[in-house]
């Protein structure tokens, strides 16, 4: 686990006073509410664009069951196999929105390799189940044959109409990044509307004073576009990890154009530019496991650290007096906040000290108790309560208070992009040795490194690698 600390000065020790000068100073202020202030979250649009290629395959399914003899159109086989084909091709991602128009030829291995494994996979069962029922070969290829044409088909049906809508009726986009290629880029999809997006801005550091697009520079700017244009689609040029929390949180579709490449298809570009789709955390597969690890490691850990935190209370109270518990709000995900709880080791003198004083590991007023529970963490023990209520993670950035967030996200670029993630016991930065008075921008930059890589296996890994340190604390 990792001590995090509670200035009357708000100097947070050794991390640079100067940020980013361009795209850092979009971080919006801290509004009067539970929330830091982010733009008002546009509702969830209804990803009905996976129903017609639905449609499409389980129709395939049904014209391939019918070529069947007349004992084998059964409801229950078309079902098995329309299931699997459903299933498969929604692992593959074949029925996930995108912006850019799809070819069905550069879908048809993945379709053709899926629909012989499903109509393998329910031959092999009908086999077995239903020997007198079993699909010979002839009728297996015949089947398997006219699934796959019939898909191509009706996918290629579902496709044109989609590439005919978007050049008809383009969405509105902003594109971020440096000026100069932003220009040059928005003039060559404004040239091309077969790609079905129609820049209507530029997010840069700086207005360059040439004519055409307007260059946003402030979150103001970017909040009244997005209303007035109906923003639905934003393209960086460049990585920004706060744009681009900023622009999800609109409810805009992301995309990366240049970058390291991600296997994505050749078709998947704008008029030559290589593109991808950026997920938002909350669309990534795993997150739920990831939940699910929380309250599978937090509970027994909670259940059989309770001797412990009895002897913990005890020794506060001893030393201390009344008060065993410490309670702070702190920033969670999407800037909600929460209170935190720890083992009191130090008592504020008021309100002011405890929100915005940035260490007390040295502070002489600390007991030998407070001392000691800071120097093995085991102050941190309560917030597995937060992370059983599920204002924390076992993994995650670590939270922070109000007053030192709205510092930070000023000074340091991508710094609001922390609450992507749920905020955690421990993370990435800490097992690398940053925790109490050290970086925030080292901080800041191993956090969205995690975020942008998390993996359900990267958790596990971080929390051995914590296990592991607490056998040589160090404490903050």
């Amino acid at each position: 686990m990792t001590t995090e600390s509670t200035s009357l000065t708000p100097s947070p020790g050794p991390w640079p006073t100067a940020g980013h000068p361009g795209l850092a100073s979009l971080a919006p202020p801290r509004a009067d509410s539970d929330r830091l202030a982010l733009p008002p979250r546009r509702p969830a649009r209804l990803r009905f664009a996976a129903v017609p290629l639905v449609a499409a395959d389980a129709c395939a399914v049904l014209l391939a069951v019918g070529v069947l003899s007349a004992a084998h159109r059964r409801w229950d086989l078309a079902l098995c196999v329309a299931g699997l084909v459903v299933l498969l091709d929604g692992r593959a991602g074949l029925y996930r929105p995108s912006g850019v128009p799809t070819g069905v030829l550069d879908e048809l291995p993945a379709l053709a390799a899926r629909a012989g494994v499903a109509w393998c996979v329910t031959a092999a069962a009908v086999a077995a189940y239903a020997p007198a029922l079993a699909l010979g070969p002839l009728r297996l290829s015949a089947a398997y044959g006219t699934h796959v044409a019939a898909a191509v088909a009706a996918r290629g049906l579902v496709h044109g109409r989609r590439r005919r809508t978007a050049r008809a009726h383009p969405r509105s986009a902003l594109v971020v990044g440096p000026t100069g290629p932003a220009r040059r880029f928005a003039a060559a999809l404004g040239q091309h509307p077969e790609h079905g997006i129609r820049p209507v801005g530029i997010v840069g550091t700086r207005p360059d004073g040439e004519r055409g697009l307007p260059v946003l520079t402030t979150t103001e700017e970017i909040h009244r576009a997005v209303i007035q244009n109906t923003v639905r689609d934003a393209v960086f040029l460049t990585d920004d990890p706060g744009l681009l929390t900023l622009f999800q949180h609109y409810g805009c579709t992301t995309w990366r154009v240049g970058g390291e490449p991600a296997g994505e298809p050749m078709s998947d570009h704008l008029w030559g530019y290589g593109c991808r789709r950026l997920v938002p955390l909350g669309e990534r597969r795993g997150l739920t496991a990831k939940r699910l690890l929380d309250v599978a490691v937090a509970a027994p850990a909670l259940a059989c650290a309770l001797p412990v935190l009895l002897v913990c209370a005890l020794a506060v109270r001893l030393a201390d007096g009344p008060g065993v518990l410490f309670r702070q709000e702190r920033v969670g995900q999407n800037g909600r906040l929460f209170t935190l709880l720890k083992f009191r080791t130090l008592r504020p003198a008021d309100e002011t000290e405890s929100a915005t004083r940035w260490s007390v590991a040295d502070d002489r007023r600390m007991s030998a108790a407070g001392h000691f529970l800071r120097k093995t963490s085991l102050d941190e023990l309560p917030q597995l309560w937060n992370v059983l209520r599920g204002d924390m993670s076992l993994v995650g950035p670590r939270p922070e208070r109000p007053y030192f967030v709205a510092q930070f996200s000023r000074v340091h670029a991508g710094y609001a992009a922390r609450h992507r993630m749920p905020v955690g016991l421990t993370g990435l930065a800490q097992v690398h040795g940053l925790r109490g008075d050290t970086s925030i921008e080292d901080r800041c930059r191993f956090d969205n490194h995690y975020i942008d890589h998390w993996s359900l296996w990267q958790d596990v890994c971080i929390l051995l690698r914590t296990a592991a340190g607490l056998v040589r604390p160090t404490g903050s």
